[in-house]
């Protein structure tokens, strides 16, 4: 949802959509700097999200790479993640999803080492605020980390604040990484490597999103559910599973030149 008029406006656009749950940016996700919130904006989003009921998360901007072969960048993704925790703990957000990083020709231990190395630091300069940081597979793109559960998984092993590393799944991602979602044993891989890894319990939200291109072709392109790639049918299974029916579903696909896409992705889901 939108932030533009401010932090609660977003909580009203989430209720005339009809959203059970939604997600928003704490800052501009492409600039590394943004003009502090005013407290008479952090507190009218806690009390309108309060009256709504609504659960919320937010996503990290695109620009924070832990993972950087370059000092640099990664100084700049330690200052950005910081702020933006700080401002998920003034709105009241529990979780910010994070994408790993991506250590380019630096190689991916040494990047999954900096990623744990980062978040540490970022954590011990935060302190207790009560957030936490979910990190999100992707479709593995270049040399960009979370191609599976198990570098998500190696990151948390890695790091000293463990507990306070959540996981957020995407679908579209999973299925560009290989995960064939389409059938039961697919969608069984990968929540058998998150039970033997991080752990189901770790998993604080989903995005549901379809995907453009193929099974396995690595390449990040969402699409409207039922539109894509992997069809409806993944997503009927996934919201029949039991174990996510209290979790935040997150769509994250095309508005369309008519801005109603995800209106008619949600209706879609609803009747599945």
């Amino acid at each position: 949802m939108s932030v533009a008029g401010g932090a609660p406006a977003s909580v009203e656009r989430a209720r005339e959509l009809g959203c059970d749950a939604f997600q928003i940016f704490v800052k501009s996700p492409n600039r590394w700097a943004s003009k502090p919130r005013p407290a008479s904006e952090t507190d009218a989003f806690r009390a309108a999200r309060e009256d709504a009921a609504l659960p919320v998360v937010a996503h990290a901007g695109y620009l924070i790479n832990l993972a950087s072969p370059k000092p640099e960048v990664r100084a700049k993704s330690h200052d950005a993640l910081l702020d933006e925790l700080r401002r998920c703990a003034a709105l009241g957000v529990p979780g910010l999803v994070l994408h790993p990083g991506a250590p380019q020709e630096d190689g991916r231990e040494v990047g999954l080492d900096r990623v744990a190395a980062g978040l540490d630091r970022v954590f011990e300069a935060l302190g207790d605020a009560p957030v936490r940081i979910l990190l999100e597979n992707t479709a593995g793109q270049g040399s960009t980390l979370g191609v599976d559960v198990a570098e998500l998984q190696a990151v948390r092993t890695r790091s000293a604040v463990a507990d306070r590393l959540g996981v957020c799944l995407d679908t579209c991602h999973a299925f560009a990484a290989g995960y064939d979602l389409r059938n039961e044993a697919g969608y069984e891989r990968l929540l058998l490597e998150l039970a033997d890894g991080p752990g189901i319990e770790t998993l604080a939200c989903w995005h549901l999103n379809d995907s453009k291109f193929p099974l396995g072709e690595r390449r990040d392109r969402h699409a409207n559910i039922g539109e894509g790639e992997l069809g409806t049918a993944p997503f009927a299974r996934l919201l029949h599973d039991d174990r996510f029916a209290e979790l935040p579903m997150i769509l994250e696909t095309p508005l369309g030149d008519d801005d109603g896409g995800h209106a008619r992705d949600l209706a879609t889901l609803r009747a599945l």
